[in-house]
């Protein structure tokens, strides 16, 4: 087995097709399919299924692309530590989050000290957070929630209640709590399954004895925010993460004591000590301390 063909397969997988693995590695397309038909011919497996123009991982694919995730992510490990200032000066930070508004301190403080540095922010449910890492797509992932999960490292950000809102001309826009009685008999929006907000929600919901039951569901916590603002129903989110917005009202839920949201920096324990994850650490961990 070559480094050269482990290399091949798993730029193919990654970025799904030969070509673009081809311009990845700038290399030609003929010496990528050279190289993955090689592997799979010495070792008489096939990793992927090739269907007119599009490839997709066998079986046999997925379980070689888990192992060479990890091959390739300590192979970036060493090059970071061989090259320490240089990762400080002109890395590639991934982060995926359920909220980059806990994060916008901190990536102020980060781009300061580190202005070389480039970061890429996406958003996510916590399931989607949790797969990235374990993927070694990204990096870093913020999380409604400290992990249970014993592979992680965490830092905590931030605690707040889940609210709920509605808009400015909501008949319940004047109400000074409301119960989960009362939303039982409203429309309700909610965020996708996997959102924390939402099992949480549901969750304390059903321990009051009350079904609470989505007219809506739309992904992302932005979508939630403006299907709410046009009339369409009742959102939920974080106090946190509400912010400001003329065209919504916040409205406290009782009982609030079991849905509070901890918002939570992490990362898998074996990239702690990556040069770029500990040096978002502890900027984080310092603003959490000024706090």
């Amino acid at each position: 087995m070559r480094y050269v063909q482990l290399r091949a397969f798993h730029y193919v997988a990654i970025c799904g097709g030969f070509s673009r693995a081809a311009e990845e590695l700038l290399l030609t397309q003929p010496a990528i399919s050279d190289q993955v038909r090689k592997l799979e011919e010495e070792y008489d497996v096939l990793l992927f299924n090739r269907m007119r123009k599009q490839v997709t991982l066998t079986a046999a694919g997925e379980q070689l692309l888990q192992v060479t995730r990890r091959l390739f992510d300590c192979e970036q490990q060493a090059l970071e530590f061989l090259s320490e200032s240089r990762a400080l000066q002109s890395g590639n930070l991934r982060i995926v989050a359920d909220s980059a508004h806990h994060l916008l301190h901190i990536l102020a403080a980060f781009r300061q000290r580190y202005p070389g540095v480039h970061i890429s922010v996406r958003a996510g449910n916590t399931e989607t957070v949790v797969t990235s890492l374990h993927n070694y797509e990204a990096d870093i992932g913020v999380l409604g929630e400290r992990p249970t999960l014993k592979n992680f490292d965490c830092e905590l950000l931030s605690s707040s209640p889940i609210i709920a809102f509605v808009a400015k001309d909501h008949p319940l826009s004047g109400a000074k709590q409301v119960t989960f009685a009362e939303l039982a008999k409203l429309p309700l929006v909610f965020r996708e399954r996997g959102s924390k907000t939402r099992m949480k929600l549901e969750v304390a919901a059903r321990a009051a004895g009350v079904e609470l039951k989505p007219v809506i569901e739309a992904e992302g916590r932005e979508a939630v925010r403006e299907i709410v603002a046009s009339g369409a129903g009742v959102g939920f989110v974080s106090l946190a993460e509400f912010g400001e917005d003329q065209r919504l009202v916040r409205i406290p839920l009782y009982p609030q004591e079991e849905m509070m949201m901890d918002e939570a920096l992490i990362c898998l324990q074996e990239r702690r000590q990556a040069k770029l994850v500990s040096a978002f650490f502890d900027i984080a961990r310092m603003s959490a301390n000024a706090n």
